[in-house]
């Protein structure tokens, strides 16, 4: 090699520039899987991984995703964002206002009563989402989640509205050749699991009384597109590549949380497998969003051990379809896996607990194991929350087996009626074909940025 070349090279590497890349680096992550872990903070993962294993175990992502990187949450106009403009900036790369689903420069207005969206003709753009994009090349796309299909994280994959809570018109955007169709979904989203069935089907004042006010029933509609259409875990395992697929598991709401999941519905784990075994096989690869909707639900219920139980789910989906990828594509060589959260929430770990204590039990004193008293004497539990509906105007003692029941509600320091999202940062966790590039802290857009740079999109 010359002086001529070698001095560039040199310099390059001394100051950080970018060095020619070899093939290994340059291959594209024809597939992308992008989990959501809705309210999953970092508290919530370190609670988690004690609640499942101890103080000394790994939850599957931190063992398996070898990068990581701290992500600023903020939307364009809240200093603590709500789910939509946080997924809105990971599926889009622009930051929008708090409540809008994926429009740039959009000013959030509540739809009708009727849940139809009164936007107006002149109220932001589009932004062009990742599954868009992935669409657009050619690649299988899929969106599957425990919440509503039309809930704020899943729509912001796949719609565009200036309210997260204009359902109806959020579902109709899915439904290929029907009216108010999205049309950059080419001939449609090739996966949708969830639940929420009523915004896809017809009113009917005894049967389904929140039902579409139209009259529309979408699940017909999807069927007359070819789509195979499920209401049950039995049907999604029925169903078969080569043809689209539209699950959705629960009539009038989301899925039921981890624990008390009535036997027709899938697990988060079961509808990710279902839904890789579907889009896996598109010689151009493939895009999936999955979400672990019902975090977020039990933290703003102010209970923890639901929250814990969905994050261990959540875990479970990721360790399959890490295991599932790595046998289709042997070392992730066209494959990249990224999970994160959309925001905080205000639960915490406090007070000296003794090690090895169950992380849902009342605080135990590190020397005797007995149990710790505030200053007014009474006992405590080792996760609280800084807000929400438990805040009795006088405490009273709480029993161990208390706390650790299933339905037990943490108590909180100020009174609201339901829990809000915490500002803070949250963890973000990659592995695969583009995934070094994962690392440090950065703002929500950014991981926008670098799936579309890894995926060639």
């Amino acid at each position: 090699m010359t002086s001529r070349r070698i001095l560039p090279l040199l310099l390059a590497a001394a100051f950080g520039a970018a060095l020619p890349a070899t093939a290994s680096a340059q291959q594209k992550a024809k597939n992308i899987i992008f989990f959501l872990g809705d309210g999953m903070g970092p508290s919530v993962v370190t609670a988690a991984r004690i609640y499942r294993g101890g103080e000394d175990s790994l939850l599957h992502f931190e063992r398996l995703m070898d990068r990581t990187a701290r992500v600023k949450t903020y939307s364009l106009d809240y200093q603590t964002t709500d789910s939509a403009p946080s997924m809105g900036a990971y599926m889009t790369g622009v930051k929008m206002n708090n409540d809008v689903i994926s429009q740039a420069g959009a000013r959030s207005i509540d739809p009708t009563k009727e849940g139809v969206d009164q936007c107006g003709a002149n109220n932001g753009r589009p932004a062009v989402t990742i599954l868009e994009l992935a669409k657009a090349q050619g690649r299988a796309t899929g969106a599957i989640t425990t919440t509503e299909l039309t809930h704020a994280t899943p729509a912001s994959t796949f719609a565009h509205t200036c309210s997260r809570d204009a359902a109806y018109t959020i579902a109709q955007q899915l439904v290929p050749g029907g009216a108010g169709y999205n049309a950059a979904l080419g001939d449609g989203v090739d996966v949708l699991m969830g639940g929420g069935r009523n915004h896809f089907t017809p009113r009917d004042t005894a049967l389904n009384p929140k039902g579409r006010p139209d009259g529309r029933d979408l699940m017909a509609e999807f069927a007359g597109a070819g789509y195979y259409v499920a209401g049950t875990r039995a049907g999604m395992m029925s169903a078969r590549a080569g043809r689209k697929f539209v699950g959705i598991y629960s009539a009038a709401s989301h899925l039921d949380y981890a624990y008390q999941r009535r036997p027709e519905q899938p697990t988060l784990a079961e509808m990710t497998g279902k839904a890789i075994d579907l889009l896996s096989t598109n010689p151009n690869g493939f895009f999936l969003m999955v979400e672990g909707g019902k975090i977020d639900h039990a933290l703003h219920d102010t209970r923890a051990k639901h929250a814990l139980e969905e994050t261990v789910a959540f875990d479970d989906a990721l360790q399959l379809a890490v295991e599932r990828m790595r046998a289709i594509d042997p070392g992730l060589q066209n494959t990249l896996i990224v999970l994160t959260a959309d925001h905080d929430h205000t639960m915490q770990i406090n007070g000296y607990p003794k090690r090895g204590n169950p992380i849902l039990d009342i605080v135990r004193d590190y020397a005797t194991g007995e149990p710790k008293k505030d200053a007014d004497g009474k006992t405590f539990t080792t996760l609280v929350f800084g807000n929400g509906p438990n805040r009795p105007d006088v405490r009273a003692e709480v029993d161990g087996v208390v706390a650790q029941s299933d339905d037990y509600h943490q108590e909180t320091g100020v009174h609201k009626s339901s829990e809000t999202h915490g500002g803070g940062d949250v963890k973000l966790y990659a592995t695969g074909a583009g995934s070094a590039s994962f690392k440090g802290t950065m703002e929500n857009t950014r991981v926008f940025e670098l799936m579309k740079a890894a995926g060639g999109l």
